[in-house]
């Protein structure tokens, strides 16, 4: 597969989980892979190999999402790599589960730092160095459309957040071919969430499918919006949940 040989991504949060099954299939794709993470830097360094040995380049720049200095360098840093970057995926992102009359401002924060003011930051600083037909992606999540589960809400405000802004960036860049798309998953089996967890049953329940999904189902539907085919698809807001919103 070839559909995106050649062309330069950007991944955020990608030592793992989603985040790193979307580099892999990026470069399966052809593409080279620039990767962000927070802390695990042992796990990014597999990420890369992986893409390495998909005949791919590859490297990983530690930047925690909410700090946006940090988040500017690795573009910076990708653009020096590689010249300039033709999709960025803004999947950092993190969910801290609790009522929130007892969320603490700390954790409203950080929420907000990582999935919104994280996304801002790379979205800005990468259309600067994004050639006319760049590919903007973000991982939202289906709870930014509906929310069936307590003790999500300042999490889904987040997402919902992102779901908008999507909407709003794809009017101003459409001119010059760039497509923003926002990718929604619902329950996906990951470490943060794994099909085994206490929170899973709830989730499974509210499938039509009733089961978790895989990374590899969201990575997949990455790389289809990034590549030549999706070019007609901005805007738009894709729901990979098994049913659950439906």
């Amino acid at each position: 597969m070839s559909k995106l040989k050649d062309k330069v991504a950007l991944v955020t949060g990608a030592s793992r989980g989603i985040g790193a099954a979307i580099a892999k299939r990026l470069a399966a794709e052809g593409a080279n892979v620039a990767i962000t993470y927070a802390k695990d830097a042992a796990a990014a360094a597999a990420v890369v190999k992986a893409v390495e040995s998909a005949g791919r380049k590859a490297f990983a720049v530690q930047a925690d999402a909410a700090d946006a200095e940090a988040v500017k360098f690795a573009v910076e840093q990708t653009v020096k790599t590689f010249g300039r970057i033709d999709i960025l995926v803004n999947n950092a992102g993190t969910a801290i589960p609790k009522p929130f009359e007892d969320t603490p401002f700390e954790e409203l924060d950080r929420m907000i730092g990582v999935n919104l003011r994280g996304v801002f930051a790379a979205t800005q600083a990468a259309l600067k160095h994004m050639p006319d037909g760049g590919r903007i992606i973000s991982i939202g999540s289906c709870v930014g459309e509906r929310i069936m589960t307590p003790g999500l809400t300042a999490y889904a405000a987040t997402k919902g957040a992102v779901k908008m802004f999507t909407q709003g960036l794809a009017r101003e860049v459409g001119r010059r071919g760039i497509t923003v798309n926002n990718i929604q998953p619902g329950p996906i089996d990951t470490d943060l969430n794994p099909a085994s967890g206490d929170w899973a049953a709830p989730q499974i329940a509210n499938t039509a499918l009733n089961r978790y999904g895989h990374v590899d189902e969201v990575a997949a539907l990455v790389a289809f919006v990034a590549g030549p085919e999706a070019a007609y698809i901005t805007g738009a807001n894709l729901t990979i949940d098994g049913g659950t919103n439906a």
